[in-house]
């Protein structure tokens, strides 16, 4: 558990944490200490470098930041590819039971009920998604203690950034959820790696476990919530059919999550819709970026002024109308007229063309279905 000491000059607590997801098989990492290079997994033992499959699981080479066999497994046949994608669809589901699980914590640790501690303070937050190079989705979020109402004031003096850190690392460990059916059933629960830092006003960044600046929490987040799966060939719009999936120039290991996603879509597996329409997102279908709605200003807000700030640049004098008057957004302008002239087509010709693409739509999607 990490040391946490109160801010005096913030006012609040604050915490800075990160929510991983746990481990589905070895893969190929990249691990520092001290600022230095280690291998990526070293084994002495010779029976502890066969996995059960007779492949060998070592790796001793010290992978660069941009190599490409960063994330993937070492044994294919070891990963469980049905969790790590099941972890990514129901990754939403988590957080909002560990939001709930973070008030229980807090309550326990205080000897008080969870009427009194909502009376006294709220947890509001703003997290960001981030995908590992494995391909899993993971956690960043900024988590405030205020007290209730709309002023953003600070809690009673005895909810301190410590009792934060411990509330929120017992409540991450303590999040479960079972998910899948049949042979795909799954306990999912965040890896045990939850990381836990207070924001202080300080200017420096200090190593791990310790505070950081607010300028440091915002450059965190900022480039979380710009960064994306650096993973060349992975599609950016949702798969039709699984032809695509076996033309997919991206790595073998993502091209395996894809088409696990898409298997467990089908009505034989889960037959959920979600798993297919997100397999390009491997199984991921939330936001990337989401807030507690008293956390700060809403996105409401912020999209009524840029669209305020965008019509100023357009029209500093006002919007006018076609005929040059003044536009009132209360007022209805009829631009067209529209009427009935027919149904149905113009020659035979267009009616058959239009026959024959209906079938040879519906002999596709028979054939994409009987081959998933």
């Amino acid at each position: 558990m990490h040391e946490c000491h109160e801010d005096e000059g913030l006012g609040t607590a604050h915490v800075f944490a990160t929510l991983t997801a746990p481990s589905f098989g070895p893969v190929h990492s990249r691990r520092t200490r001290g600022g230095r290079l280690l291998p990526c997994r070293p084994r002495r033992d010779a029976n502890a470098r066969r996995c059960p499959h007779g492949r060998d699981i070592s790796c001793p080479l010290r992978h660069p930041e941009d190599d490409p066999w960063l994330g993937r497994p070492l044994c294919a046949d070891c990963y469980d590819y049905p969790a790590a994608v099941l972890f990514n669809a129901y990754a939403p589901e988590l957080w909002r039971r560990f939001t709930i699980y973070l008030a229980r914590q807090l309550a326990a640790r205080l000897g008080i009920i969870q009427k009194r501690l909502c009376s006294e303070v709220r947890a509001r937050f703003v997290k960001v998604a981030e995908y590992q190079a494995r391909g899993i989705v993971h956690f960043h979020a900024v988590i405030r203690l205020d007290a209730p109402g709309e002023h953003y004031q600070p809690p009673p003096g005895h909810y301190t950034t410590g009792l934060l850190c411990e509330a929120i690392e017992h409540a991450a460990a303590s999040v479960s959820l079972d998910a899948g059916d049949g042979p795909h059933t799954r306990v999912l629960r965040f890896g045990a790696q939850t990381d836990t830092r207070p924001i202080r006003r300080a200017p420096e960044i200090t190593a791990t476990g310790h505070g950081l600046s607010v300028q440091a929490v915002a450059n965190y987040i900022a480039k979380y919530a710009t960064k994306t799966l650096n993973a060349p060939g992975v599609p950016h719009r949702p798969i039709r059919d699984t032809l695509r999936i076996n033309r997919l120039p991206c790595s073998p290991h993502y091209r395996q999550m894809i088409r696990t996603a898409w298997d467990l879509g089908c009505p034989r597996a889960l037959g959920d819709p979600r798993f297919r329409r997100w397999a390009h997102m491997l199984g991921y279908s939330g936001h990337y970026l989401t807030k507690s709605r008293r956390y700060s200003v809403t996105f409401g807000q912020l999209r009524a002024a840029r669209t305020q700030h965008r019509r100023a640049q357009r029209a500093p004098d006002g919007e006018r109308d076609p005929w040059g008057r003044q536009l009132d957004e209360r007022v209805v302008l009829v631009l067209a007229n529209w009427s009935y002239t027919g149904t149905g087509y113009r020659t035979n010709g267009d009616e058959q063309l239009a026959l024959a693409a209906a079938a040879r739509a519906r002999e596709y999607d028979r054939w994409a279905d009987h081959a998933a």
